[in-house]
């Protein structure tokens, strides 16, 4: 079936709206343009050295569309940058990545890192389109996400075909409409405890199937870290996100649902660094700061107390995760500043 928006929503033409390009950019326009080519920056490096170590046809044309994309978009905002004098991010550059290293993770590691990485901007850009007000800014962010859609339909397709996935959990269809009328929907730790339903299970499924691939690529990190400090921080990362992953599990397994996997299995025994700590404390201070995200969108549907609790005590240890990772960044002038407000005081 071939879906056309503008078959259903009838055109709008104001007279008086013009398409201003030499107004200010407003400052989420300036911090969206500026993450993402940060963002695109740092995946553009680590995809690039995944190319050299990739060896299936099928996964080697899904980076090479990941690289393009990355590119294509940095190119664009480059131009926005240019034409409104504002300074283009450093991000990071090919002194962040060796790619002579040998390979650190299998050739199915890289689809689904690519499919984090494309829910992630997904996620960025969702946020963009409504709050950007200039409209070919506006249409660069819908130009993103329509792109990442497409991308993902074709990791998706890879996951499932290569059997590297499995479809998420089946639930019974409901035989008619049902309310809920009773307090004890919400129990999760005594009393009667209702079935999961559908909402809490895909988020569960979701945060379980982000969190591997982010332990997976931790661990390749941790191997090859070299600074001390940033070795102990993703050890603690590395801890504190397989517990979460096996309480998640916990609450598929026990009402006899499927949960994806670890995927520990796809990380080699290396230990020669293929990127700079700076990018990989970078990288994994970004990934966490994403799941905070996640789980507050997991939050935000959830029924049950006891999961709640559970997405509670990871956000706090996600946040403190964050917090640590980013003064590493600050000691070491590491971290580049995202445009700020005027200093009045």
């Amino acid at each position: 079936m071939e879906y056309k928006p503008m078959d259903v929503l009838k055109p709008i033409q104001l007279s008086t709206l013009e398409l201003d390009e030499t107004q200010p950019l407003t400052s989420v326009e300036m911090g969206k343009l500026w993450v993402t080519y940060t963002g695109n920056s740092m995946s553009f490096q680590i995809l690039t050295y995944f190319l050299q170590h990739c060896e299936d046809e099928y996964i080697k044309t899904l980076l090479l569309n990941a690289i393009a994309l990355g590119k294509d978009f940095m190119q664009r905002i480059e131009t926005f940058f240019k034409e409104n004098n504002f300074p283009i991010p450093l991000g990071f550059t090919n002194d962040d990545v060796n790619l002579g290293a040998p390979r650190l993770y299998e050739d199915p590691f890289y689809v689904h890192y690519l499919k984090y990485a494309a829910k992630a901007g997904m996620s960025l850009y969702a946020v963009a389109i409504p709050l950007v007000m200039r409209e070919d800014i506006r249409e660069f962010f819908v130009y993103c996400s329509q792109c990442t859609t497409i991308l993902l339909g074709q990791i998706n397709n890879v996951l499932f075909e290569k059997k590297l996935i499995s479809k998420p959990p089946i639930i019974p269809t409901p035989e008619g409409n049902d309310f809920i009328n009773k307090q004890d929907f919400l129990n999760g730790f005594v009393g009667d405890v209702r079935p999961l339903h559908a909402l809490e299970i895909i988020h569960l499924y979701d945060n379980i199937e982000n969190n591997t691939t982010s332990k997976a690529l931790l661990l390749g990190f941790y191997q090859t870290v070299k600074d001390e400090k940033i070795k102990a921080l993703f050890k603690r990362g590395l801890d504190m996100t397989e517990k979460s992953v096996k309480q998640y599990m916990e609450k598929l397994h026990v009402e006899n649902l499927l949960a994806p996997s670890f995927l520990d299995h796809l990380v080699t025994t290396s230990t020669y660094p293929p990127f700079s700590d700076k990018i990989m404390l970078f990288h994994k201070v970004d990934m966490f700061s994403m799941k905070i995200r996640s789980f507050g969108n997991s939050l935000a549907v959830n029924g049950r107390r006891d999961i709640a609790l559970l997405y509670g005590r990871t956000l706090i240890n996600i946040g403190l995760f964050v917090d640590d990772g980013a003064n590493i960044l600050i000691d070491k002038g590491w971290m580049e500043s995202p445009p700020k407000a005027y200093e009045r005081i």
